[in-house]
């Protein structure tokens, strides 16, 4: 006969069978089992009497007093079964209480619906199986994209992110570059740098971040991204991996990158975003020539850039439209436009114009393929200076005067809109140029006048 015992009462039944031969005293049997010594006595008694099973608990094996009727159990089940058979345990649950007003605890729910085959746990699911694929033939067919987020200076900056560029053929870094924030702006400028070194490749492989791929679920339907029509108008196709799996080289590249390009940049005293930026290319030779691999086949799908230098800063511009009043105007970015009133220009009334926005920051507009002349409108309304006012209207006047200063402080630091692109990369970019005239102009706290004479 087979007797359920727990682990508990196995160890209490070899201490009671001790006292029982008079090997161990009850007292001190009661101090082992964290006892009385009265229950220690009625554990020896009932052991005598029934033996092992004697010392298991009664409970074991019948009815709990809290369950519920099978006939209960039985009708949620088959309630679950006609109206919600692809629901989880949670949502069954909820529908049950609210629309059935059946009233069952969700763990309880969760357990019945195993039991009887209509939930499978997560921990009994068979994990998906990702087979990897070979590598692409050509160099330049396949070019997978991601952005890394680390500590990379090792507190020494900022947390920032690097944006990755592998080929997927030879698994060369095509190339990197450290920015604030992973936004559309940084993988424009990381974007241009590429063309302008390797060419343009067959196809870029990205994640489903919003900067690649508009995803609206709710309406099957995905639209095109700011960086999705840049590529596009280069003739690169875009492509969305649908798992992290998908796009492996890129991810074990970034984890490769986390150890070997902190511990180099850690070396080489590098503590800025823009230190790193001017001595990866560096990082990127010596990468490529320990880890690359030779492509299947010699040939290099890259093609040549053929847009100009006007036509390539066009293309890697935000770019929105917005709708001519009648007084040629429109508003962007919470600030308004006025076009040039010209007799040409005052043919475009009520028609759309497209406007470009620079990673550098500066904004152009264009009608087809003709950029228009324009200027910024204030709508700031100033109180006139020396202006002769009445005594009893002065107190009116200086109530006016203070809100025009209110609206006038608040404008100063009026906030961009929430739909306009992240400014952090044009920022950067701005320091660069001015970096390249001069140095001085980004960090005046470097000049040091000289004193001497010729």
């Amino acid at each position: 006969m087979l007797i359920a015992m727990s682990d508990n009462e196995i160890d209490r039944l070899k201490v009671i069978q001790d006292v029982c031969e008079r090997r161990l005293r009850r007292i001190d049997a009661a101090e082992l089992l964290n006892l009385s010594v009265r229950q220690v006595q009625r554990l020896m008694n009932r052991l005598r009497q029934y033996g092992a099973a004697g010392l298991s608990h009664k409970s074991r094996g019948k009815p709990s007093n809290n369950k519920l009727p099978s006939d209960y159990r039985s009708y949620i089940l088959d309630t679950i079964t006609q109206y919600y058979p692809d629901f989880g345990p949670s949502l069954a649950h909820e529908k049950l209480s609210e629309i059935h007003n059946l009233r069952v605890s969700v763990e309880t729910l969760r357990q019945w619906m195993i039991a009887d085959g209509l939930w499978i746990p997560h921990s009994q699911r068979k994990p998906r199986v990702y087979q990897p694929r070979y590598r692409r033939d050509c160099l330049g067919e396949l070019i997978q994209i991601d952005g890394s987020h680390h500590d990379w200076f090792e507190g020494r900056s900022d947390k920032c992110c690097l944006l990755v560029f592998i080929d997927d053929a030879t698994g060369r870094l095509m190339n990197l570059r450290f920015s604030e924030t992973e936004s559309a702006f940084d993988y424009m400028l990381a974007t241009r740098e590429y063309l302008n070194e390797h060419g343009k490749p067959v196809a870029f492989y990205s994640d489903k971040h919003s900067i690649f791929r508009v995803n609206q679920e709710k309406h099957k339907r995905v639209g095109e991204t700011q960086y999705g029509r840049i590529l596009r108008e280069l003739g690169i196709e875009l492509i969305c991996a649908n798992s992290s799996q998908a796009k492996g080289r890129v991810e074990r590249a970034n984890l490769t990158l986390q150890d070997r390009l902190v511990k180099e940049m850690r070396l080489q005293g590098i503590n800025t975003i823009e230190e790193a930026n001017t001595w990866l290319p560096y990082f990127i030779d010596d990468f490529n020539r320990r880890f690359s691999k030779p492509a299947n086949y010699p040939k290099d799908m890259h093609r040549k850039v053929r847009e100009s230098s006007e036509e390539l800063d066009d293309i890697f511009s935000w770019q929105e439209t917005r709708k001519l009043s009648n007084a040629l105007t429109f508003q962007y970015d919470k600030v308004v436009y006025l076009i040039e009133n010209t007799e040409e220009n005052a043919r475009l009334v009520h028609e759309t114009v497209k406007v470009l926005d620079y990673p550098d920051g500066h904004i152009a507009i264009c009608y087809g393929y003709k950029k228009l002349n324009f200027k910024i409108f204030d709508k700031l309304e100033n109180v006139n200076q020396a202006q002769i006012v009445d005594n009893k209207r002065l107190g009116n006047v200086l109530k006016f005067a203070k809100q025009k200063q209110d609206d006038f402080d608040e404008q100063q630091k009026r906030s961009r809109s929430k739909k306009s692109p992240r400014r952090k990369a044009q920022q950067r970019a701005l320091k660069e140029q001015l970096r390249a005239i001069n140095p001085v102009l980004t960090n005046p706290e470097l000049f040091k006048s000289s004193n001497t004479k010729e």
